[in-house]
């Protein structure tokens, strides 16, 4: 019997209806999450990676919205026989939606200074978040609250979940944020760039942390981040986006070694490795795309070096090389052709 994505995103869009044009921030993105899957979305700045997940958290507040597309979540929780269904939440009311954001979909955000309330101690915000979910005492949530405190790395749990956040340093607030989305064992953790906002030696704590916890309360999760040493330590699979769009999704190791979007290649060269021979790091000419009223044309043309001529007359498909690698591209790179590794 074949396994059934928790979660399954079919041609997703969110736009911005701003008064000098709409801005298209997201355009017919589609994947599929499994249980247990680390699905890392990565690009530069402005491509649409973080819109994507609020979208599917349902945190878009007007002007933003779903354009098009369906949000499809593996759920018991409006199944009036228990039974789980397919519900889409690009569909669903704000009151509704507050039944599966937290419960269902856990988020760690950036940056955990403007995640958490200034005014409220950690205890506040964390039996809150319990007690509305879960139908529990104060009592009950507190005690959990503690153990969650414990299992993040929190020293003297029961003393400092009375601190307020700026009692805690940012690695510590990190933690919290994150034991904040564990709190009602949801079976998708989004975790938006949460390691940024870090010095080093505290993010590569935090993304072990994560690693664990991941493994602890078996969630799948959507990682994203702009550092891809990051997403090759903490991913199963990748999606690389850019103006909006899927690029290429591909296992964690296709994405590394057979990159077939001119994109991917790009990215990789501004990298340095230390498994393949570079005389220099290779910058990506020109400038982001703008989101307001793009043409329907490939984001990445003005600055593709294997752009063709059908590229300016059409917009690629996602179209499917391999059973997992899947590449929106007129005029791919062969996956033939490799990176000559530095001979000893």
């Amino acid at each position: 019997m074949e396994k059934k994505p928790i979660l399954s995103v079919r041609n997703l869009s969110t736009h911005f209806a701003m008064a000098e044009g709409t801005v298209k921030a997201v355009q017919d993105v589609s994947f599929d999450l499994s249980s247990d899957d680390v699905l890392g979305i990565v690009g530069e700045t402005g491509s649409g990676k973080s819109v994507c997940v609020k979208t599917i958290a349902g945190l878009i507040d007007p002007p933003g919205y779903i354009a098009n597309g369906e949000i499809l979540l593996y759920t018991d929780e409006f199944a009036k026989d228990g039974k789980k269904e397919y519900v889409d939440l690009a569909k669903l009311k704000y009151e509704s939606f507050s039944r599966i954001r937290g419960k269902h979909i856990g988020m760690i955000f950036q940056d955990p200074m403007t995640s958490l309330n200034p005014i409220f101690t950690i205890a506040d915000q964390m039996i809150e978040t319990i007690v509305h979910h879960e139908k529990v005492s104060e009592g009950e949530a507190r005690e959990r609250a503690i153990k969650l405190l414990e299992q993040v790395g929190i020293p003297k749990p029961s003393e400092r979940i009375d601190d307020y956040p700026f009692q805690l340093s940012g690695g510590q607030r990190q933690r919290v944020v994150i034991a904040i989305a564990l709190s009602c064992n949801p079976e998708i953790l989004v975790a938006d760039e949460p390691s940024t906002a870090l010095d080093v030696t505290v993010q590569a704590q935090i993304l072990e942390l994560m690693k664990e916890l991941q493994k602890q309360f078996s969630s799948s999760t959507i990682f994203i981040t702009h550092d891809l040493a990051v997403i090759a330590e903490m991913a199963t699979k990748i999606s690389v986006m850019y103006g909006g769009y899927q690029m290429e999704i591909a296992s964690v190791d296709d994405i590394f070694e057979v990159p077939m979007h001119p994109y991917t290649h790009a990215l990789l060269a501004c990298i340095p490795r230390l498994d393949i021979k570079q005389s220099e790091l290779l910058p990506i000419p020109g400038q982001p795309p703008v989101m307001m009223n793009p043409p329907r044309l490939c984001p990445f043309l003005p600055r593709c070096t294997r752009s063709v001529e059908k590229c300016q007359q059409v917009l690629p498909d996602l179209e499917q090389i391999t059973e997992e690698h899947f590449v929106r591209c007129n005029n791919p790179v062969p996956q033939k052709v490799q990176v000559v590794k530095e001979e000893v």
